[in-house]
C-alpha cells in the first residue's frame, strides 16, 4: 500500500470519520469478522498473508469511491448553501420591494387626496368666476342704461329712451 495517495493511517482515520457520521465503511475496529463467504478474504486472514495485488486495485477503487462520495457531498452542502444565500437575498429583495410598494401606495393616496382637494378648489373658484363674470355683465349694463338715459335727458329724444328701455 505504499504506492497509494494516502497513507493507511489517514485511510483508517477517514473510514473511522465516515463510519462515526454514518457514512460509507463501518470503522476497522467495529468491522465484523471477514465473511467465510468470501475466499480471499478468509485465507488471508486466516495465515496473516500480504493483500493480493488484485486486494490492492480493490481497495484503490473503493478509497478512490469514497473519496468521491465525499466530495459529492461536500459539492452538494455547497451547493445547498448557495440556494439558501440566493433564497435570503431574494426574501430580501422581496421585502424591500414590499416596503417601497407600501412607501409608493401611500405617496399615492397622498397625491390623489391633493388632486381632489385641487379640484374641489377648482370648482369652487370657476363657480365663484361664473359669479363675478354675471355680476361684472350686469354692472356694464347698468353702466350702458345710465349713459343711455343721461344722453336721452341732454336731448337724444324718444328714440334714445326706447332704445335704453329695450336694453334693461
Amino acid at each position: 500500500m505504499a504506492g497509494l495517495p494516502f497513507p493507511s493511517d489517514s485511510d483508517t482515520a477517514l473510514e473511522a470519520f465516515l463510519a462515526d457520521i454514518g457514512f460509507g465503511a463501518p470503522c476497522p475496529e467495529a468491522a465484523p469478522a471477514p465473511s467465510p463467504s468470501h475466499p480471499d478474504t478468509t485465507a488471508a486472514a486466516a495465515t496473516d498473508e500480504p493483500v493480493m495485488a488484485g486486494d490492492d486495485q480493490a481497495d484503490e477503487e473503493r478509497r478512490r469511491r469514497l473519496r468521491r462520495r465525499i466530495s459529492n457531498r461536500e459539492s452538494a452542502r455547497r451547493s445547498r448553501a448557495r440556494k439558501q444565500r440566493h433564497l435570503d437575498e431574494l426574501r430580501a429583495k422581496a421585502s424591500a420591494l414590499r416596503a417601497t410598494s407600501r412607501d409608493l401606495a401611500a405617496r399615492l393616496r397622498g397625491a390623489r387626496a391633493r388632486a381632489a382637494l385641487v379640484a374641489l378648489t377648482n370648482a369652487h373658484l370657476r363657480d365663484e368666476a361664473g359669479k363675478l363674470a354675471r355680476r361684472l355683465a350686469a354692472a356694464r349694463r347698468v353702466i350702458a342704461l345710465r349713459q343711455l338715459y343721461s344722453a336721452a335727458a341732454a336731448g337724444g329724444g324718444f328714440e334714445m329712451q326706447a332704445l335704453a328701455s329695450l336694453i334693461a
